[in-house]
């Protein structure tokens, strides 16, 4: 098994390395729809896809524990969160044209510059990290779920927090609108001939024109 570890190079991935490149496409191109498209409700579902191969990709990486929390609050709460919120404010289904700014290079550069910045922070920050195979697995439920409640619970807690104002300001926009629209006056209705509808129907109004060029006559 040690000369068979010895002789795997680069030009022979595994089946989980070759699953790890497929997956991380398709988890890129919903990224990419994601971003590009002008559909509010396709773009949530398109993150479902994105999140799931995230997922699938702490899976293949044996960090179990990561993936189903990736399941369970990404997928499951956050991403269903986005719809109700969609739902509440009455987004428009179809297309939007609203969805689009206009300024797409200068958000390819900020994404394109804050990607850079994060892979050179994550590069830097494990440089001399090294994992002890012997050890118990990085990504097990003890050991995350240790470092998480002891040394990250700061962030989870706001994490938690912001969900909530999301969800608070999803509600307080769309009771706004109800307000508004239930502040507004009726239009006021017109007969197909122009006049208003004040009670004169078009018949009496054809009849009086009628006697009065009678007694202009």
């Amino acid at each position: 098994m040690t000369l068979a570890a010895a002789s795997h190079g680069f030009l022979s991935p595994t089946g989980v390395e070759i699953a790890f490149l497929l997956v991380g496409l398709v988890t890129f191109g919903a990224a990419v729809v994601t971003v590009t498209t002008r559909q509010l409700v396709h773009a949530a579902l398109w993150l479902v896809v994105a999140l799931g191969g995230l997922a699938v990709e702490y899976l293949l990486l044996t960090a179990e524990f990561i993936a189903w929390v990736q399941v369970l609050i990404y997928v499951g709460a956050v991403v269903v969160l986005i719809l109700f919120g969609l739902m509440l404010t009455r987004a428009p289904i179809g297309r939007s044209p609203d969805a689009d700014s206009g300024n797409r290079w200068a958000a390819l550069t900020v994404a394109v510059a804050s990607a850079a910045a994060l892979v050179w922070v994550v590069v830097d920050a494990f440089r001399t990290t090294w994992i002890d195979l012997d050890g118990p697995a990085a990504g097990s439920t003890a050991v995350t779920g240790a470092s998480l409640f002891q040394n990250w619970v700061l962030p989870f807690e706001a994490l938690s927090v912001l969900l909530l104002a999301a969800l608070v300001g999803a509600i307080v926009l769309s009771r706004k609108a109800k307000a508004a629209r239930a502040g507004e006056a009726p239009p006021a209705k017109t007969s197909p001939f122009g006049a208003s509808s004040s009670g004169t129907s078009p018949s009496g109004a054809s009849s009086s024109g009628t006697s009065q060029t009678g007694g202009v006559r």
